[in-house]
């Protein structure tokens, strides 16, 4: 049996898709974009929220009950790729790609579910 220190070592060389993402209602073409280090685990997480209706932006969980969980589809709108040689993943890396397509798309008031940041 492995010890905690060796399951711990293993886990931090496990490689996870990384990347900005978006959730778009195909009702009324409202999107709302973000990004994670683990995609396939913030889709998981994302759809268990918003089912148990507890997501933390109203106004999405809201539709997300009018409209129901197939009105909405979750897509990858830019993945980071890593490789063994490249430098360690920096989580700041991610946030300017997410703030790059918030400049470019504004999923903001009648257009998404992003709130602008003052």
């Amino acid at each position: 049996m492995k010890t905690k220190k060796e399951l711990r070592d293993e886990y931090k060389e496990m490689k996870f898709k990384k990347g900005v993402f978006q959730i778009q209602n195909t009702e009324n073409k409202k999107i709302y974009i973000d990004s994670s280090a683990d995609l396939d685990a913030i889709f998981k997480r994302l759809k268990f929220q918003l089912n148990c209706g507890n997501h933390p932006l109203a106004e999405l969980q809201k539709d997300w009950k009018e409209f129901g969980e197939d009105k909405f589809e979750f897509e990858i709108l830019s993945e980071i790729k890593e490789n063994d040689t490249a430098v360690k993943f920096d989580q700041k890396e991610l946030k300017v790609l997410e703030q790059m397509f918030l400049d470019e798309i504004k999923p903001f008031d009648e257009k998404g579910y992003n709130k602008k940041k003052k």
